[in-house]
């Protein structure tokens, strides 16, 4: 079983990108979960999502505390929050950021004491691809283009179909835009 945490602030789509995963894994003939967590927090307040993805039924129904894949949509939290809690030198973490892999590993040993550096960091500036793309600062989908490469969790054509049942509700245009963007993701 593959566990993900996803950690951002309200109104980034962190709850979205749990969602997605989870349909994608189904279109992948998988089994998933997607489920966040926060309470009474507004807008930009930092919030987690999760997903857990396997071949066979899952059965627990916990938070996430040792994920295998940790996805960080606003970077600003690392200086902030310990929002790598329960990683191991074996997790992937995905940044949202235009920092460098070493210069996110620096930031895990200094301030957070992480006690060996981490193997599997990958940084993406999300947000420039989404701005250019959707018009807007919603990095969700350009994130799990950059998952579905680097995890082998997702597959391209299983994220695209999520992104056009879970906007199916929205307009053509809107669904284009995400699927541009995770592809664009995808191919970075």
């Amino acid at each position: 079983m593959k566990e993900i945490r996803i950690h951002g602030r309200g109104g980034q789509g962190v709850v979205t990108a749990s969602e997605l995963i989870a349909i994608s894994a189904f279109k992948n003939k998988k089994f998933a979960q997607a489920f966040p967590s926060f309470g009474v927090e507004r807008t930009g307040a930092p919030i987690e999502s999760y997903s857990r993805v396997d071949d066979k039924f899952i059965r627990t129904r916990e938070q996430i505390y040792n994920p295998n894949i940790l996805i960080i949509l606003d970077a600003s939290l690392l200086e902030t929050t310990n929002i790598i809690f329960g990683c191991n030198k074996g997790t992937t973490i995905i940044v949202n950021t235009t920092l460098s892999s070493k210069e996110i590993n620096k930031i895990l040993l200094d301030k957070w004491k992480f006690k060996t550096p981490v193997k599997n960091i990958h940084t993406l500036d999300a947000t420039s691809i989404a701005l250019k793309i959707l018009g807007k600062n919603l990095a969700n989908t350009v994130i799990l283009g950059f998952l579905a490469k680097n995890s082998k969790l997702l597959s391209l054509e299983s994220t695209k179909e999520a992104i056009k049942e879970k906007f199916q509700e929205k307009s053509k245009k809107i669904i284009d835009k995400n699927i541009k963007a995770i592809t664009s993701a995808y191919q970075e």
